[in-house]
């Protein structure tokens, strides 16, 4: 990325908010050019909004351009599930558009390898992107070697290693195997030493991002996964599922994305995840 002149764009939770998300991609093509930005997205592409398989193609499209990288989220997760058999449709799944589409099994494949973590540098600062949360402990090699890990199970040519790996029951899996460590980087909101939970946290449990900081990492940390909790703007972090798809239901949504700037207002450079921030582009959610 740091010799890529093209601006890095992240995106928080889209969840098949496809106007908003042509909105974003027009505002920033109005503002750098239809070249000009790379999209990195954070995961939850899909799933609870009205236009999961348009949100598909248009990122796919960019992927495949070069002009875009997706890590999975558990909303992702939870469609090769479905689609493999491994679960049913809730009530409030809106991925029929995708799992009745003469594409399916395409996009089983494509979803299933995409990256559940990827490390980069912007503007000089090693950072990791991943949906929901990291181990508080985790450095640099161990987050990609476990990505790679995973990804190997999950996105290999044979789909029924895929299949096998992701039948296996989360609740009951050995903790730090492969499936657990899945669980977490996809799903984790609080922590309590070792373990983890997707809940929010409670007595004696801490926001996994708040342990995380306790350990003074050098990379920083994008993620999304915790509408709640809304934007989270601290040193080395950057929430940004904003809710989107939830508007209304926890306040007023708008999808968000984070535009680092590589100079402060003096014309320094400047760490892009030091405090305080306000690259932020919000596009105002729709009544879905």
């Amino acid at each position: 990325m740091d010799v890529d002149e093209r601006r890095p764009v992240f995106v928080g939770d889209i969840q098949g908010c496809v106007d908003e998300l042509e909105a974003l991609l027009t505002h920033l093509e109005k503002r750098w050019g239809h070249d000009g930005f790379v999209l990195y997205a954070v995961g939850d592409l899909i799933n609870r909004g009205p236009g999961n398989l348009a949100v598909l193609e248009r990122l796919r499209a960019l992927v495949e351009a070069k002009q875009a990288t997706v890590v999975l989220g558990n909303h992702e997760l939870h469609f090769l599930m479905v689609a493999l058999g491994l679960r049913v449709l809730g009530e409030r799944d809106t991925l029929a558009d995708v799992i009745d589409s003469s594409d399916c099994a395409d996009w089983v494949d494509w979803i299933r390898r995409r990256p559940v973590a990827i490390s980069d540098v912007l503007y000089g600062h090693p950072f990791v992107m991943v949906h929901a949360s990291l181990h508080p402990n985790w450095d640099l090699d161990f987050v990609s070697a476990q990505a790679s890990r995973i990804g190997n199970e999950l996105g290999g040519s044979d789909l029924e290693i895929t299949h096998r790996f992701l039948a296996q029951d989360p609740k009951i899996v050995e903790p730090d195997s492969n499936r657990d460590l899945l669980g977490r980087i996809l799903s984790c909101r609080s922590v309590q030493g070792d373990n983890w939970s997707s809940a929010p946290p409670e007595k004696g449990w801490l926001p996994w991002h708040e342990a995380w900081s306790q350990n003074g990492h050098k990379y920083g940390i994008v993620y999304g996964h915790w509408a709640v909790q809304g934007l989270h703007v601290a040193r080395g972090l950057r929430g940004l599922d904003t809710g989107c798809v939830h508007h209304a239901r926890t306040g007023e949504g708008c999808l968000t994305a984070w535009v680092p700037e590589p100079l402060s207002e003096e014309g320094d450079f400047q760490d892009p995840f030091s405090v305080p921030d306000e690259a932020f582009v919000q596009i105002p959610a729709n009544s879905h």
